[in-house]
This record gives C-alpha cells, structure tokens and sequence, in this order.
C-alpha cells in the first residue's frame, strides 16, 4: 500500500473502532479483525491504545451521539450494582464504561481486590450467581483470574457480560496509576456515582 504510516495506522484504527462499537470486540481482536480486512501483514504500524480510544471516540460522535450517552449510562448504573454486591473486594470500574466510550454492545470490567483470590469466587457462589471461570490479562501483562457473569440490563432490554478480574490485594495501587493522558484508568463506586451525577463521559 502506499499509504503513509501515519495514514495506514489512522485507517487501521478507524476500521478496527468500528467493530468495537457494532460489534463489542476488544481493541486487540479489532484490530486483528481489521487488519485482515484490509490485507495487512503483522508489520503494519497497528494504532495503540490511545489511537483507538480516539478513533472509536470519533466512530461514535458520527454515528451514533444520539444513542451512546443513554447506553453508556445504563451500563454504568447496571456497574453500580454489582460494585455495590461486591463492596467487600473494593471493586474498581475499568474498561469501556469507565472511560465513557461504551455502547449496547460493550461489556463491563470490574477490578476485585482481596487477599484470598477465591474469596469472590465464594461469594459469588454464596449468593447463586452463575459464572464462568476464566483469565483475562492483567493491565502488567500478567494473567489474572476472571469470572464472568450474564446481567440482565432492563433498561436495555438485553443481557450483558459482567467480568470480574481478581487481583490480590496490593495490586490497588498499580491498579490507579495515572494513565498516558493522565487520567485514573479506574475508578471505585465514588468515582462511578459522581460520573453519574455529573452526566459526563
């Protein structure tokens, strides 16, 4: 191709933002996804994580402002709850509806913290919610137990995925690092209802 780098990663951002939003895809399969579509190979300069963040902030201002405010805050309501189900491993919103960029399609990542990493696993248990064990990758790159749950959002009408990715309990302060731009990357229940209340992305 003889697109520019620069242009080359914008277009691959732009593509791969799409399936984030249509489709709920996670920035890594997106890009996959798109990189397929468009005949790359795997040294193409792929978009990073603020790239596509921008890009899918951009896919949503066109083509769906009139509908992603009312889902983002859905979500993050339905978030509240379970971080309010799960005060006791200081849950920490992350992800998509944290960041403001989530619609319909995205799902919800809730940060556990607790020094015994079955201990959510138990609760979870006590109180008959059924879930799937799993793992998920860590914001160090390290693999972190993850269990996952179908929520029912009444407000949308659908089912959506709850992950709760464990982490041991000194893993709180790594977890609030500020980000490349310098935001908090996650925040507990405080954090979420004074985004609510405020009506911000």
């Amino acid at each position: 191709m003889d697109a520019h780098p620069s242009d080359l990663t914008r277009e691959i951002a732009a593509v791969a933002a799409r399936y984030v939003v249509e489709d709920g895809m996670e920035y890594g399969p997106a890009k996959r996804q798109a990189g397929h579509q468009l005949g790359l190979s795997a040294k193409a300069p792929w978009p990073d994580h603020l790239a596509m963040e921008a890009a899918v902030r951009e896919y949503i201002a066109v083509f769906c402002p009139d509908t992603q405010a009312a889902e983002l805050q859905a979500l993050r309501e339905q978030a509240l709850v379970w971080m309010d189900r799960l005060q006791d491993f200081q849950p920490h919103l992350g992800g998509a509806v944290w960041h403001g960029i989530a619609t319909r399609h995205s799902d919800i990542h809730l940060h556990l913290f607790c020094d015994d990493p079955k201990a959510a696993e138990l609760s979870l248990l006590d109180h008959r919610v059924d879930y799937q064990p799993g793992t998920a990758t860590g914001w160090r790159g390290e693999p972190v137990d993850a269990l996952t749950l179908r929520s029912r959002n009444n407000t949308l009408g659908q089912w959506v995925l709850v992950h709760l990715l464990v982490h041991d309990h000194d893993g709180l302060r790594g977890a609030l690092k500020p980000d490349a731009l310098g935001r908090k990357p996650r925040g507990d229940a405080k954090a979420l209802r004074a985004l609510l209340a405020a009506g911000t992305h």
